[in-house]
């Protein structure tokens, strides 16, 4: 038996060890039922991280079974390490969304770190080149010392790890609200490149292969990692032992050595050890495939001394891979990994019968049903019930607050650091790294160019879970308009999204009930603007003192560009151009910037969006942008108008715009009114700009004045320098950090 004391299976089921780690009474009743006896230590193990949310996804798959999943050019849908989708001439991009909430508030640095390193693999499990890296992060009010504190320290992290991997971080989003003070979320995207070939599996198939261990050691990090982000943190000091440490030097040789491997038809299948390490990434790959496995962990890479079974295989130590490579050929890939110079050893082999078996210092310490483990998993159908407060925001009266100095309030708004820039943050990235970034950070999408071509990928990530919180359905349509509206504004076709989607409690039945709207919209707007859900990651139990954050589900998407030339900026480039707002202003303030400043709260309506009316116009646009006609076009969202309006000559061209508004100047002015986008077109275009556009109504022009200049009937309504207001949008970050 295992040498360190653990409970007997009899102590297990008499005082409740099942419970602590993780498992309900009637999960354990089944475990017994599927086993026919009380499971040992190691086997309550083994089902307490497999059947937890984070790795079953039990409260989530009914509703996932939502989502749009296929599409021409989906080549690999959910259920892999990764999406897979065509992008022409045998080449395919790679990409997924993972979270590491949990970890990146008890260690933020290591716990952002690995959530880099984490979804990294998981890229290049499929075959693929990483080529760049995305985040999506929440945090609480910034004037919080705490907040600050994890902010920093995230930022390192992602920077620490993505920058010594060598793949660029091209940019990202960070947004601030309260409900996130103790619950940050820590979204991170990957993108990969492969041909189409090279597309490789997580499967155990072929009784007899043997699976090989390669990476770093196994150590007594992360042990629990998988049921800690499957439950709601109460202090950063529990867990701390649950946060794996990562080291991007050995990833970056893992890279390497499994992009080599990948060429070898030796190789049957490959997968991270990602959360719950090798029990996971074992029973998964023979599941898959319908086999059983049989491990010998006596042969498993150890960091500690004396390790048992149950140490060995709940371990989420980083930079660690599994693969099943073809009997007898196993030395080839040995000697790969051995020339990388990482380790890599033969730990067992794939079996016919459907179990998995572990056997320790020659016994077998763990005998269970494959299946059991992973599809056959518990799946539940919880209650849902309409949040208490949306049919009272539903009947809100549509109000528009009062603005008494535009401003001022364009001032005050370009502080907020939801709005305000994030160069702060991203300075800190590498986006330059591998030589192909043609648009980093701070832009409505970022642009990497496929080598040796004249393709390139957009790629961005959006959710404003203010409006989600509001109204779950309308607002998780908006994530995924918002998304593609940023592709199409910077010149890319919109091919499919990967989503990080992170909810409170799913037991709170109002909770159950905003991921099960906002998924409904979501799938929807995936179906019409015609971009499937190709990968993705659930992330629940984000609360804390029983205050949940705001639903947010994240949305990554990827757009493909047939030749660079259709590459559009998101300011304006030249004084003289014509300045086109498309769409029409209501005034729609709920969830808004505007009402957070004045009230410092989130109620009403959130506002409306017609997809099909979104649809139409981003086709119109792309359109216009292809012909060589739309010289700078950026999405109107979070502040409004004046915001976008201010954004676009925020660049190194020192020019000014002048605008002229009518109707009411506070709804026109910060209304976040959807479908909206703001371009500038030459003007020897602007005739066929308006037969190409519907909607599109000429506001004003840019100027050389270095003038930020709104007027309304012939009267000025905000005259400000456009260097003044850059000023305090760049600075407001920093500024906040030095209080």
């Amino acid at each position: 038996m295992e040498s360190k004391e653990y409970p007997t299976p009899e102590q297990i089921e008499q005082e409740g060890h099942y419970k602590d780690m993780g498992l309900t009474d009637e999960e354990y009743a089944r475990v017994k039922k599927i086993l026919g006896r009380l499971p040992n230590y190691t086997e309550t193990g083994l089902f307490s991280v497999m059947w937890s949310e984070h790795c079953s996804y039990k409260s989530s798959k009914p509703l996932l079974k939502k989502f749009p999943t296929k599409g021409a050019h989906v080549l690999q849908g959910p259920g892999e390490g990764a999406g897979v989708v065509d992008i022409g001439d045998g080449k395919a991009v790679v990409f997924k969304m993972e979270s590491h909430n949990s970890p990146s508030y008890v260690e933020p640095f290591e716990g952002a770190a690995t959530g880099v390193g984490g979804i990294v693999r998981d890229v290049f499990s499929m075959g693929a080149k990483p080529i760049a890296l995305m985040n999506s992060l929440r945090f609480g009010p910034l004037h919080h010392a705490r907040t600050q504190e994890l902010f920093k320290e995230v930022i390192r992290g992602i920077a620490h790890y993505g920058n010594n991997l060598e793949v660029p971080t091209v940019g990202g989003e960070i947004q601030f609200d309260t409900c996130y003070e103790e619950n940050p979320l820590v979204n991170a995207m990957c993108v990969g490149l492969i041909d189409h070939k090279d597309i490789q599996k997580g499967i155990a198939s072929g009784v007899g292969n043997t699976v090989i261990y390669a990476g770093r050691d196994t150590g007594l990090d992360g042990i629990h990692g998988a049921t800690f982000s499957s439950d709601e943190v109460e202090s950063s000091d529990e867990h701390t032992s649950a946060v794996a440490i990562g080291d991007p030097h050995i990833e970056k040789r893992l890279i390497d050595a499994c992009l080599e491997v990948v060429q070898s038809d030796a190789l049957v299948g490959m997968q991270d050890m990602g959360a719950a390490g090798l029990t996971s990434s074992a029973s998964e790959m023979a599941s898959s495939a319908g086999t059983g496995l049989e491990l010998y962990l006596d042969h498993v890479p150890q960091r500690e001394t004396n390790m048992t079974a149950y140490e060995m295989m709940l371990s989420e130590s980083q930079e660690r891979m599994l693969l099943v490579v073809k009997k007898g050929r196993e030395k080839e890939i040995i000697d790969i990994f051995a020339k990388h110079d990482l380790l890599a050893v033969a730990i067992g082999k794939v079996i016919e019968e459907k179990v998995f078996r572990l056997i320790h210092k020659g016994e077998v310490v763990a005998n269970v049903p494959v299946d059991a483990l992973d599809k056959d998993a518990p799946v539940y159908h919880l209650p849902s019930k309409e949040a208490s407060y949306f049919k009272a925001f539903q009947e809100e009266k549509e109000g528009v607050p009062v603005v008494d100095n535009y401003t001022h309030m364009l001032k005050t708004l370009l502080q907020q650091p939801t709005i305000a820039s994030k160069e702060w943050a991203y300075h800190q990235f590498d986006a330059k790294a591998q030589g192909h970034t043609l648009v980093g950070p701070g832009s409505s999408a970022s642009v990497v160019q496929i080598e040796n071509t004249d393709k390139a990928i957009a790629i961005t990530t959006d959710c404003n879970s203010r409006y989600i919180y509001l109204d779950p359905e309308t607002g998780g349509k908006i994530a995924v308009a918002e998304a593609a509206r940023n592709l199409v504004c910077s010149g890319a076709k919109p091919l499919a999204l990967t989503d990080g989607l992170n909810y409170g409690n799913p037991m709170n039945p109002e909770v159950f009930w905003q991921m099960e709207k906002s998924i409904e919209g979501i799938s929807e707007a995936s179906k019409i603007l015609h971009t499937p859900v190709i990968s993705g990651n659930v992330s629940m139990y984000n609360q804390s003192k029983k205050e949940a954050i705001f639903p947010t589900p994240i949305i990554g998407m990827v757009g493909l560009y047939e030749s660079i030339h259709h590459i559009t900026p998101s300011q304006f480039q030249s004084a003289g151009d014509a300045i086109y707002l498309i769409g029409e202003t209501k005034p729609e303030f709920g969830g808004s910037e505007l009402q957070n400043v004045i009230e410092g709260t989130y109620h009403g309506k959130a506002p409306e969006i017609d997809l099909h009316v979104e649809k139409i116009r981003q086709e119109q646009l792309l359109n216009a942008i292809k012909k060589g006609i739309v010289v700078s076009a950026h999405d109107v969202s979070e502040g409004g108008l004046a915001v976008t309006l201010a954004e676009s000559v925020f660049n190194d061209k020192k020019l000014g715009l002048q605008v002229e508004l009518d109707g009411d100047l506070t709804t026109q002015l910060f209304s976040e009114t959807q479908s909206r986008i703001l371009v500038s077109v030459k003007e020897d275009d602007e005739e066929e700009f308006k037969s190409m556009v519907q909607d599109a109504k000429r506001i004003g022009y840019v100027t050389d004045s270095g003038k930020f200049l709104v007027q309304s009937k012939g009267k000025i309504i905000i005259q400000e320098l456009v260097a003044t207001l850059q000023d305090i949008w760049r600075h407001a970050i920093p500024n906040a950090l030095k209080k």
